[in-house]
């Protein structure tokens, strides 16, 4: 591989804290990197392998020069700023719901559909947190049986709702047992401590979220099946890191729990665990700090001709945003410098 000018825009956010993390981790090669972040980050010092990096403002003369920007940031600011970025020369691989559902934009998780990168245009689209975690699940399963119907409840922690979530969590935490009380929410919809929100996301069509729609969506596509029947529930629960799912899959063809164990053993990204009688589950806290996908409770519905229930659980700031935009880049590498 060879080095490159590398990119991270929202350097100071909770995800792009774990970007920066990762491509140290992973051993991301690049010639020289860039920090960007909002005008209120700008000028601040993030300390990265030793040396001191001025963090620069996000903005249109920002980009010369960048090959790959990685970039978690709001909706509005990629929309505005990563088409200007991949007009300047870069490949913008974005973590925001900007692009996702744009039918001239990858959007890609590489254990399912690496080859979608190469259609790139200058942007390449991160999917939702969740979403990523499911279909890396489903991919083998969906080989092996042919997938008809895709029933999900979310077990979404804190952190998904970014930094401001996280520290609205914590607060709440430290106060559990003050005599004042807990504090009002200030990013979560309700109080999440003692608590579990079904409308911690903005409501939309039909009276689902725009979490809900959004794994739907994301896994058609992403699938390419987009007239697969996909139904969802997200809930926020009282975790700092690490969502969780509860799947249900009914299939085309047979597919046993045995079979099942066999194909997701073998896939990439994922680990089985599943001997619940052992206790040796996927569990929330165990997945914080891995890039894998943990899958266990692998069981038979009896209720459908072909059908299996899973529980599926992942780090959300690694594998279901920084480390999937990480791989991203990695495969862009691998591609030839026309491609990418």
């Amino acid at each position: 591989m060879v080095g490159i000018s590398l990119g991270i825009m929202g350097a100071t956010g909770a995800v792009g804290e774990v970007m920066r993390q990762i491509v140290d981790e992973r051993n991301l090669p690049y010639d020289t990197i860039t920090f960007l972040a909002s005008e209120r980050s700008a000028g601040t010092t993030l300390k990265f392998r030793n040396e001191n990096h001025v963090v620069k403002a996000i903005g249109p003369d920002a980009f010369k020069g960048l090959d790959i920007i990685l970039s978690s940031t709001p909706s509005s600011i990629s929309r505005e700023f990563s088409p200007i970025a991949a007009k300047a020369g870069a490949v913008v691989v974005d973590n925001s719901s900007a692009f996702r559902m744009d039918p001239e934009v990858p959007l890609v998780v590489p254990e399912v559909n690496p080859e979608a990168i190469a259609k790139h245009k200058g942007i390449i689209a991160n999917p939702n947190c969740s979403t990523i975690q499911m279909v890396v699940a489903l991919k083998p399963l969906h080989d092996l049986g042919g997938l008809k119907r895709v029933v999900v409840s979310t077990y979404q922690a804190s952190s998904g709702k970014g930094g401001k979530g996280l520290e609205d969590f914590e607060r709440q935490l430290a106060h559990a047992c003050h005599p004042d009380g807990v504090p009002e929410p200030t990013a979560h919809k309700h109080q999440l401590l003692d608590n579990c929100l079904p409308d911690d996301w903005t409501i939309g069509d039909e009276g689902y979220s725009e979490e809900e729609w959004k794994m739907v969506n994301e896994t058609r596509k992403i699938l390419g099946e987009e007239s697969l029947g996909v139904t969802v529930t997200c809930v926020r629960v009282p975790v700092r890191c690490g969502h969780s799912e509860s799947i249900n899959l009914e299939f085309e063809r047979p597919v046993s729990p045995e079979a099942a164990r066999e194909a997701l053993a073998a896939a990439p990204g994922v680990i089985v665990l599943d001997d619940p009688v052992a206790g040796n589950v996927p569990l929330a806290k165990a997945s914080v700090g891995r890039d894998e996908v943990f899958v266990g409770r692998i069981r038979r519905d009896p209720t459908v001709p072909y059908g299996l229930n899973l529980w599926v659980v992942a780090d959300n700031l690694r594998k279901g945003a920084a480390t999937n935009a990480v791989q991203i880049a990695e495969h862009l590498l691998k591609l030839s410098p026309a491609s990418a």
